[in-house]
């Protein structure tokens, strides 16, 4: 009887403090953001025993939290700790601990030199007994790939020690400090997790680990002006360092061989001040302690005019047949650039665009840097000790498998095409296949839209085509090609494809083991195909996904690189329900014998599974718009989901909402989804102002959990819906050659529906969109006057004076995206003039009656900023109200904190006071004279004058 009462008691405190919280709940406020929590950095250990997170603020000192999930009693937590993994064997945890940042910040208003500042240092945690070992003053560390335990640690350089102060009336000598010797080495410290192996070595600049842990190079630096530079091996086991060269100038790109054999790097005797420093490739046999200079620029076979490339990456084939390794152009001097007698500022300065040029000039010059130290393919034979170059100013682009299993390789060269690359970005390339022993080409396909690959044995080329909108297959022995997605009967390609561009495929699952099936996708299901074409195409999802609605993918569980899909190991499928936007997993057949079974399927978003290397545990994240994605541990089985992680306790005492599922018709009939997220305790007799914002299809994001964070850009919804706003996301449908009409067309009749159900403020909705979304905000203004404030982005509103400009940020002509993407207009300027005045809001602005927050950065190098300018000068012209906002040196979306932090605060006072009846801030009323930029911010409230 006591019990019961207790019991009762219990139960009835609970409610009663329920109800006390519940009605205590807040709506979110921008002070909210900075202890906002994010789980990253999530892995499972080898043995499946410990799961390991980060738990970061957006602005602040996270932590890191490690649980054995078998006992979740058992967890271990360090502040402000990163970077971090587990060793091999499961034992330990490793990684780095930043300084405070309190303190940082401290020093840096002190204005403290960078040299001290505090430095990171790095914890070495045993995973059984919990102790915990810092070392301090660390630059960086590494652990081997696979096998070992060991860890190797670079410190920073020690700090100058200063004179020992002498007591007063002390006459004795005190002798100078030494001083440093100067070297751009540091400390090496290598050492087995348990520390019963150490090794130290100094004046170390670089090191790194075999895959497998059985070595570990290192590079010393120079001291004073000594050439004492050298590059040495550590066997770990036997804890013997041979040197393996000493006395040039740097060493760079070491790689040790899979197997052990064999270590090769590059190496210069060239000043490092010299304009062009020559490299030569050297290689080590580990066994036989001798080295040897492979290649030089001089070396039979190398690249004409060529020379080893510094920037190109080395790797050796998996049997150590051959060695890849990168050239580049020696690249000629010219009398004008090397003419002494020149003043820099009598040199001419200036570009030529040319009508001829593959590339206009300020792609050119992005790209300048890449070009100078573009690196070509070539390879040297262990056994023919000869060089052959694979790659060339013809087929300059050269992909070989990452184990180099193969004689073969794939060439591909889009010369002939690349000058329609201002106006087309699907330009065609020729594929060649390329025989690694003899560098022979061999053109298998010419004007391919797609990324060509080789099979995992190597017996056939494999790609999508764009042009033809189906997937081919080169048989490389028979050297013919076929198209293997012809005859399945649904089409494998985006059926909601909605632009003038060649549509994408759905891609694909992989190889079977030996080549023996492809594996690719349609919308819903998964078809096996035999590349020779003797067995007919089977679906092995038994067209279940299709029927269902459901998108079936195989989810990957191997962390490890394939060499082909064993179909002894079972087959896990995700599953996506395309309408009702459950989430889950699905057991498959790789014989295509049964339909696949459901495992779990739910309302959530899930994401992120990982494996454990030796066990069938798992993590993985799910998350709803309510329920943060935390980490999840379990098996294969998924029969139980066991919650790690808990981030975000405070949002318990904050105002969420929820979001629903909407769908509705456009104008047009066609059937459209859209997302409704309503204020927590939502109450239908009441009337909510309502924020609509939009950016193509949103609805698949139904299930995605979106923190409370400033605005880089857009509205923040929770941070709306929680100040009791409704926010209303609809999908957009686009037609070719109408964007601002495609837009009206489905977001307007969106909005009607919302309203019909009765509980939107109808004469308080607002719309807000970047980029984009901030375009068609600019042309449903001169539309529609049902809006009371509108937030425009980054908006194009002319589309004849951006057609001709230039995308900044990657050098590229604006004109692709007019004629063949996003704006999907599918002409040029002058083919159809007519649909690109039509679309642009600025020639139409004299119709807008919708007060607009413009914002647009002077360094966007997505869209022209002018465009912002020319919307804004045509508002003001017509004496609307409109706002600008530009933020110095910011790019297409905000970067800086502290400027998402201002923009989040001007967006909610701007539609506050336009829907909520706010009173307006200082900067709306005022404005912001520029004799007062950088001195206030004019938040302050018109009434609080």
């Amino acid at each position: 009887m006591v019990l019961k009462t207790k019991l009762c008691l219990s139960i009835l405190c609970f409610f009663v403090v329920f109800v006390v919280n519940a009605q205590q709940k807040r709506a979110l406020t921008h002070s909210d953001y900075d202890g906002w929590e994010s789980v990253s950095a999530d892995k499972i250990s080898s043995d499946g025993k410990w799961v390991g997170f980060e738990v970061n603020l957006q602005d602040g000192d996270g932590r890191l939290e490690l649980v054995n999930h078998a006992d979740a009693q058992k967890r271990h937590l360090l502040h402000r700790a990163d970077r971090w993994t587990f060793s091999n064997d499961s034992k330990f945890a490793v990684g780095r601990i930043v300084a405070a940042r309190d303190s940082v910040r401290a020093l840096k208003l002190k204005k403290t030199k960078t040299d001290d500042m505090p430095k990171d240092s790095l914890f070495i945690l045993d995973l059984a007994s919990g102790n915990v070992e810092k070392l301090a003053r660390v630059k960086s560390f590494a652990t081997p790939e696979k096998e070992g335990n060991w860890l190797a640690v670079l410190f920073e350089k020690e700090t100058a020690k200063k004179p020992e102060k002498k007591a007063e009336g002390d006459t004795t000598q005190v002798a100078k400090p030494e001083k440093p010797k100067k070297t751009d080495g540091t400390k090496l410290l290598v050492r087995s997790f348990d520390g019963k192996a150490i090794y130290e070595y100094d004046r170390v600049k670089s090191y790194g680990f075999s895959e497998n842990g059985a070595h570990l190079y290192y590079v010393k630096a120079e001291e004073d002006t000594l050439k004492n530079a050298g590059i040495f091996i550590l066997d770990l086991k036997s804890g013997v360092s041979q040197i393996i060269d000493i006395g040039k100038t740097d060493y760079v790109a070491t790689q040790i061989s899979e197997s052990n054999k064999f270590l090769a790097y590059m190496a210069t005797e060239d000043s490092l001040k010299a304009k062009k420093p020559y490299y030569d490739l050297y290689l080590y046999d580990v066994a036989k302690k001798s080295n040897q200079k492979i290649v030089s620029k001089d070396t039979p076979g190398i690249l004409k005019d060529g020379m080893v490339s510094k920037s190109g990456r080395i790797s050796f084939a998996q049997d150590d047949s051959r060695l890849f390794f990168g050239t580049t152009y020696d690249h000629k001097s010219f009398a004008y650039e090397d003419d002494t007698t020149i003043l820099d500022d009598e040199r001419v300065k200036l570009d030529i665009w040319g009508w001829q040029d593959a590339e206009i000039q300020p792609m050119q010059l992005k790209n300048k840097n890449r070009e100078l130290n573009r690196s070509l393919l070539a390879s040297y034979s262990l056994k023919e000790k000869k060089v052959v170059q694979l790659a060339d100013e013809e087929v300059s682009n050269v992909m070989y498998d990452a184990k180099s299993k193969h004689n073969l390789a794939l060439g591909s060269d889009d010369s002939a095409y690349r000058r329609a690359y201002s106006w087309d970005t699907q330009v065609g390339s020729d594929l060649y296949l390329v025989n690694v022993e003899t560098g022979a080409k061999t053109l298998i396909q010419k004007k391919l839209s797609g990324r060509p690959s080789l099979s995992p044995s190597g017996k056939f080329a494999y790609w999508y085509d764009s042009y033809d909108s189906a997937w081919f297959v080169y048989d490389v022995a028979s050297k013919v090609s076929k198209n293997i997605s012809k005859d399945l009967g649904v089409l494998v390609y985006n059926e909601q494809h909605d632009s003038p561009s060649l549509p994408g495929s759905y891609g694909s699952a992989g190889w079977l083991l030996d080549d023996k099936a492809f594996l690719l996708y349609d919308k819903y299901d998964i078809w096996k195909i035999d590349p020779t074409g003797k067995v007919a195409p089977q679906n092995i999802t038994k067209g279940e996904g299709r029927a269902q609605q459901i998108e079936f993918r195989r989810q990957r569980v191997e962390l490890e690189e394939e060499e082909g899909i064993d179909p002894k190991t079972p087959l896990i499928l995700t599953a996506f329900h395309e309408f009702s936007k459950q989430n889950g997993f699905y057991k498959g057949d790789i014989n295509g014998s049964k339909a696949p079974e459901k495992i779990l399927m739910s309302d959530h978003r899930y994401m992120g599974l990982k494996k454990a290397e030796n066990t069938d545990d798992i993590i993985i994240r799910r998350s709803t718009y309510q329920q943060y994605a935390d980490v999840y541990a379990s098996n294969l089985s998924m029969t139980n989901l066991e919650q790690l992680s808990f981030a975000n306790p405070q949002q318990s005492q904050v105002n969420w909402g929820s979001v629903e599922l909407v769908e509705y018709l456009a104008n047009d009939g066609t059937p459209l989804q859209g997302l409704l997220f309503k204020p927590e305790n939502f109450d239908s007799s009441k009337k909510y102002p309502m924020m609509v914002y939009f950016y193509e299809r949103n609805s698949d994001g139904l299930h995605m959990y979106r923190a409370p964070a400033p605005s880089a850009s857009t509205i923040n919804i929770p941070y709306f819906v929680s100040n009791d706003y409704l926010v209303f996301v609809p999908d957009i449908k686009y037609d070719l050659g109408l964007p601002g009409p495609s837009a009206y067309n489905c977001i307007i009749p969106g909005v009607q529906s919302i309203v019909a159900k009765g509980f939107v403020d109808a004469e308080n909705m607002a719309i807000q969109g970047q980029s984009w979304g901030g375009y068609q905000v600019a042309y449903l203004i001169t539309r529609t006057n049902m809006f009371k404030a509108a937030g425009s982005g980054a908006p194009v509103v002319n589309m004849t004076s951006a057609y001709g400009g230039i995308r900044w940020g990657t050098g590229m002509s604006r004109m692709f995206q007019y004629e063949k993407t996003q704006s999907r207009i599918g002409g040029t300027l002058w083919e159809k003039p007519l649909y690109y005045i039509e679309n642009s809001p600025l020639f139409f602005m004299d119709r807008v009656n919708t007060p607009v927050l413009i914002m647009h950065n002077d360094e966007d190098g997505a869209v022209p900023w002018y465009q912002g300018i020319e919307m804004f000068m045509a508002l003001k012209r017509l004496d609307k109200p409109a706002w600008l906002l530009q933020y110095n040196g910011e790019d297409h979306n905000l970067v800086q904190r502290k400027n998402r932090k201002d923009l989040s605060v001007r967006l909610s006072q701007f539609f506050d006071h336009y829907l909520k009846g706010a009173p307006a801030p200082l900067w709306m009323t005022d404005g912001l004279p520029a004799v007062e930029k950088g001195r206030t911010l004019k938040y302050e409230l018109e009434d609080d004058k």
